[in-house]
């Protein structure tokens, strides 16, 4: 599973849930998947959800890691000056999500 190989992170099936869902063991919050209701909407439509951002320790290596995993770049890298940098992928199933690194020196 992309997030796996990406990030670590472990899914568990819940299966005495009424639809499918996944339980999302992190090294940080945990959090849980629910399968998509709706057909994945054509890239020209943009985000039809909310938008999760990720942190991460090294921007560019995971971002290397998402490329070779299968994601594509939605938005490159850039600066929040004095905080961090952000960028914006898409995963296989051009779901879109955020990248952040932590950095008061990003400019």
């Amino acid at each position: 599973m992309f997030y796996g190989n990406v990030f670590g992170w472990k899914f568990t099936k819940q299966e005495t849930a009424p639809v499918e869902y996944y339980h999302i063991e992190t090294k940080g919050i945990p959090g849980g998947l629910l399968k998509r209701p709706a057909p994945v909407p054509p890239p020209e439509m943009g985000t039809n959800a909310f938008v999760c951002t990720i942190e991460t320790e090294n921007f560019d290596q995971t971002a290397q890691q998402i490329k070779e995993t299968g994601g594509k770049i939605a938005m490159p890298k850039f600066a929040i000056p004095g905080k961090c940098w952000q960028g914006y992928f898409l995963d296989p199933d051009n779901n879109c999500f955020g990248l952040f690194q932590a950095d008061e020196q990003a400019k």
